[in-house]
């Protein structure tokens, strides 16, 4: 059972599609709020503070790409994971919901299931203080592996493994934010640098490495976008 402190905004247009998810998160322990529309959404979220803003993306008036941009330019509201929920399914919407901040995507129909794994893995990567949300910036547990970035060692089960270091920080980049899309444009920047001029197939490569030690399931690629840690 989720920790009832924490507090999930859904933002959608359909009723019933806020009463299921409503529903469902509620029977997880997960204090719920909603609002049909997102300047209502908005307004909600400077009210109660939510942990998670789930955005459905086709609303009228204000659409999720445009609430959640809003949403980014309010300092409170920064660091706060958001999630789109829409039932399409193209790629450039994809990558105009990451262009302005979302920490993740589900496409509809929902799967109760789907949802609840893709909200713990969020909510797992953070460390519960006091009902306030903290990430533990040298050490962190991502599914079965732990990952020190002091010593940059990664352990698995009882089982140590030390990576170069490029791998070692790719791995620790896209592991601390399960579920989230990182482009490669985004990842070249955070581990090379945008001084350091790397060929195209860079990151394929480190990203093969990592699947050949840690299983291919773990690390997705999202066709025309990037890749994303999967627990």
């Amino acid at each position: 059972m989720a920790d009832t402190k924490l507090k999930i905004l859904l933002v959608d247009d359909e009723p019933d599609i806020l009463e299921f998810l409503k529903y469902n998160l509620q029977k997880e322990g997960y204090d719920v709020f909603v609002a049909p529309n997102g300047k209502l959404g908005i307004e909600l979220a400077r009210k109660e503070k939510p942990d998670l803003i789930i955005l459905d993306i086709m609303m009228p008036e204000m659409d999720g790409i445009e609430t959640c941009r809003l949403m980014r330019e309010i300092p409170e509201f920064k660091e706060t994971m958001i999630v789109f929920l829409t039932a399409r399914n193209e790629d450039y919407s994809q990558i105009a919901g990451f262009g302005v901040g979302a920490d993740d995507y589900i496409t509809k129909p929902v799967k109760p299931r789907v949802l609840l794994s893709r909200i713990s893995a969020l909510f797992r990567r953070y460390q519960g203080q006091n009902g306030v949300l903290q990430q533990n910036e040298n050490f962190f547990i991502a599914g079965d592996l732990k990952i020190d970035r002091e010593q940059y060692i990664v352990s698995k089960g009882d089982e140590k493994i030390e990576l170069p270091r490029k791998e070692f920080e790719l791995l620790a980049l896209i592991a601390a934010k399960p579920g989230k899309v990182f482009t490669r444009e985004e990842i070249l920047d955070r581990i090379w640098g945008s001084d350091v001029i790397v060929g195209d197939r860079t990151i394929d490569v480190h990203i093969r490495k990592l699947r050949e030690k840690f299983g291919d399931d773990m690390i997705k690629t999202v066709k025309g976008i990037g890749y994303k840690f999967d627990l």
